[in-house]
């Protein structure tokens, strides 16, 4: 029994219900919503890493097209969801999929960098994904992706003011939600904006810190993105240097 992971299951279908009401004007053409169609990814993840409390929540920002997006797991790359943490489930496709950024769930043969980066240094430093997850969990603040007509990404913090604002009531929520059920003492945002989001929600006693995004996009993570953050955890006294 694991009343906590089902906790963060409700939660989840919650923050789902919530966001497909939400409407979007271009430039976005197509919205992702893996709480949908990849749903078995994201409740297996919940249901067997999902055990609280938790010492850490890292917080990313959104779906990307070969992580979440293809896996239902937040930074849910291809091989770390499967091989790693033992996740592998039929994922169905969005509605209105754009066809250059086609859903093949785990036959996606694409690695998401970001995730392979993320994971990749939590599999190092832990091993297990068992000792990960008894102090560690890992989140997005938007559960959508945003595509534009030529299928280029859409971050979330390109959208104008009033669908931010409507976006951010149900992500505010469903983040206030996940600090009551998993009671962290720290928040780590993966990037400026999961860092700023959680900032202006979470209260006493709980600690915002930030980490550099391993995005290949971000041009400081493509040098020792990895040595970079372990830096950073341990500055901030969130990794001993004995772990």
């Amino acid at each position: 029994m694991n009343p906590s992971a089902n906790q963060l299951i409700a939660a989840a279908r919650e923050l789902c219900v919530a966001v497909e009401e939400l409407r979007f004007a271009p430039p976005v053409a197509h919205v992702y919503n893996p709480l949908t169609y990849a749903w078995g990814g994201y409740e297996a993840y919940a249901r067997r890493f999902g055990k609280g409390p938790k010492e850490v929540i890292f917080l990313g920002m959104n779906p990307g097209p070969f992580g979440m997006m293809q896996t239902g797991v937040p930074f849910g790359e291809i091989q770390a969801v499967r091989d790693w943490m033992g996740i592998h489930c039929a994922i169905s496709s969005p509605a209105s999929a754009h066809p250059k950024r086609p859903i093949l769930g785990f036959a996606c043969p694409r690695s998401e960098v970001s995730g392979r980066r993320l994971w990749g240094l939590f599999a190092q430093r832990f091993g297990t994904p068992e000792r990960f997850f008894a102090s560690h969990f890992v989140a997005n603040y938007c559960p959508l992706a945003f595509l534009r007509d030529t299928g280029a990404n859409h971050t979330p913090d390109k959208l104008p003011a009033a669908e931010a604002e409507a976006l951010g009531r149900a992500c505010d929520a469903h983040l206030r939600a996940l600090i009551g059920i998993l009671r962290p003492r720290w928040i780590v945002g993966v990037g400026g904006f999961a860092a700023e989001r959680a900032r202006l929600v979470a209260s006493s006693p709980v600690q915002v810190v930030q980490i550099l995004h391993p995005s290949p996009a971000c041009p400081a993570a493509n040098r020792d993105w990895a040595g970079t953050v372990t830096r950073q955890m341990r500055d901030m006294g969130l990794w001993r240097e004995s772990e």
